[in-house]
């Protein structure tokens, strides 16, 4: 009977947070909030929400790369292959990308006097995420509108429609930035100023490296 009543709470708590993973995009500030509560049950019950979080965002990243624009230039990439190298490709730099930025987030929340662990700063980051993952509902238009062209060079998806769809991936990182911002100052209860300053070096990394490559 005790075993019944704890997996029914697992059950419960985990559902909770599938339901804040789609709250965040409305009401993010109890979302974070709740972040604060670092116990085995409730890390336990937002790790799989987290995890695809992670790794749509990963594959949103990777399709909306200069490398996905010309994938078919390659005879050898047919429709499933793009698929998988999507799935792969995304999946990796998505959790190495939860990583990094968790690590530069809680480097900046530090040297601001933030007493956070490393782990909340990084499930920071993979909640202001979702608007990236949420992105991935542009490719069912993109590819209806453009077919295999979005990953040839130079094809019916490049001029107007090209610029109108980056316009709109911007747009959805923007609104991960804003979360970003949201999701310190809630943690840790700093005006938005330092909780802007906190968030400097995972805001400047992405620029660095889409300037640099």
């Amino acid at each position: 009977m005790t075993v019944d009543v704890h997996t029914a709470l697992g059950r419960d708590g985990m559902r909770d947070w599938w339901l804040r993973t789609l709250l965040v995009l409305q009401r993010p500030r109890p979302v974070f909030v709740a972040l604060r509560d670092e116990s085995k049950q409730s890390l336990s019950d937002r790790s799989e929400p987290i995890m695809a979080i992670v790794l749509l965002a990963g594959i949103a990243g990777a399709l909306a790369s200069g490398t996905a624009g010309h994938l078919m230039d390659d005879s050898s990439y047919d429709d499933l292959l793009v698929a998988i190298w999507a799935f792969i490709a995304g999946s990796i730099s998505g959790v190495f990308a939860y990583f990094v930025l968790g690590m530069l987030l809680h480097l900046g929340a530090r040297a601001l006097g933030s007493q956070g662990t490393f782990r909340r700063n990084r499930q920071v980051v993979a909640f202001a995420a979702t608007p990236v993952a949420l992105s991935l509902v542009l490719w069912p238009v993109k590819l209806a509108l453009y077919g295999n062209d979005v990953f040839r060079t130079g094809g019916r998806d490049a001029g107007t429609g090209s610029h109108v769809f980056a316009v709109l991936e911007l747009a959805f990182l923007a609104w991960a930035v804003a979360l970003l911002v949201t999701g310190v100052r809630s943690v840790h209860g700093w005006t938005w100023p330092r909780a802007a300053a906190a968030c400097v070096l995972v805001v400047a990394l992405p620029i660095v490296v889409s300037l640099t490559y």
